[in-house]
């Protein structure tokens, strides 16, 4: 099933559409999607790596106009769409006493959650709800998402190859990490 799946997302990766499909994944997952780009976006790579760093283009701009869109969500629509999305992933009850301090290490907060397997949504949309700076959400967001689809998309240029290599004799493995890093990731939102 595993192989299946991995051998649909590398025909997908090679379509003729699939800069547009990997710019709508990130931008909904800048805003209200829990999947990553990555899962579309590392298998784009290693289909086609001489694209490695347009590809990693698509996703940055995608993403950013998708936190923008977070942001909106926070700061326009809190009441009726913010709220709703943080309380699925159950923030809503520490929103005055986070909002404080969020304000103040706002720019840390994109930046790490721009970087790491925590749902940068979560952050787009408090960013907007609590007031942080539109330049400093801006600033922050294009940094943190440059560094992680670049740095992915710059290893998975320059060792492509061996690195499928490995995926494909370590499929099942790697799909086991890649839920236990989301998982992670929702457990941080949860409980943090």
């Amino acid at each position: 099933m595993i192989r299946a799946l991995y051998d649909w997302v590398i025909g997908l990766a090679a379509h003729p559409r699939a800069l547009w499909i990997l710019a709508l994944v990130s931008f909904v997952e800048s805003s209200v999607f829990p999947i990553p780009p990555d899962v579309l976006m590392i298998p784009m790579i290693l289909a086609a790596p001489s694209r490695a760093f347009v590809i990693a283009g698509v996703a940055l701009v995608s993403s950013v106009l998708g936190g923008m869109f977070g942001y909106y969500i926070g700061w326009g629509l809190f009441e009726t769409v913010g709220r709703p999305v943080l309380e699925f992933y159950g923030k809503d009850a520490y929103f005055e006493e986070f909002s404080e301090r969020y304000n103040a290490w706002g720019a840390w907060a994109v930046l790490v959650a721009g970087v790491t397997p925590f749902p940068y949504k979560v952050i787009t949309i408090l960013s907007g709800a609590t007031g942080l700076n539109f330049v400093v959400f801006m600033i922050a967001s294009i940094i943190a998402r440059g560094l992680r689809f670049f740095i992915v998309a710059w290893l998975l240029w320059k060792f492509g190859a061996p690195i499928r290599d490995f995926i494909e004799k370590r499929l099942g493995l790697m799909f086991i990490l890649f839920v236990i890093i989301l998982g992670a990731g929702f457990y941080l939102v949860k409980f943090l």
